[in-house]
């Protein structure tokens, strides 16, 4: 049987297309919106990507200040910066990110899943759309086309999407 994910980046891939075909917006890329649909449940984990890529975003925004970063450069830079971003949340000790835990809806502190930036890739993807389409209209399709695509997800599999 074909896995959740590998049908959640497909139906990603389908809804991302349209998304820019009829609107004109990329969703942060074609296979984000589906990896984010399956974590649309953890909203703490989905609240720091986010996060991580709005700073990966204001971190080359900076650096294009002092050194010309354009084209292939820049596009490599955000998914190099995403990803050391990711790595430095990582290492942030268990007490910083505990009051983040507690707000986990679905589960009690001692089961709840681990607070975390999703993928290590994917706040350089978001980040890079950010850069090309702006903040708002970037964050708004993501959102909208994750959501879609974690509705026909639960159509097609039922209310339970575990990884």
């Amino acid at each position: 049987m074909t896995g959740i994910i590998t049908v959640a980046i497909g139906v990603g891939l389908a809804v991302s297309l349209i998304f820019s075909e009829l609107f004109g917006l990329a969703a942060g890329g074609m296979v984000v919106p589906g990896y984010f649909a399956l974590f649309l449940d953890q909203p703490v984990n989905v609240s720091m990507t986010v996060v991580a890529s709005l700073l990966t975003f204001f971190l080359i925004h900076l650096l294009s200040n002092i050194v010309i970063v354009y084209g292939k450069r820049r596009t490599v830079l955000m998914i190099l910066v995403g990803f050391l971003v990711r790595s430095l949340f990582d290492a942030l000790p268990v007490w910083a990110l505990a009051p983040l835990q507690a707000l986990q809806i679905q589960q009690p502190l001692e089961t709840a899943e681990p607070v975390q930036v999703i993928g290590y890739i994917i706040p350089g993807l978001i980040a890079i759309w950010l850069d090309r389409q702006g903040v708002v209209e970037t964050l708004s399709a993501l959102f909208i086309a994750s959501t879609a695509i974690r509705l026909i997800l639960i159509l097609a599999f039922g209310t339970e999407l575990h990884l």
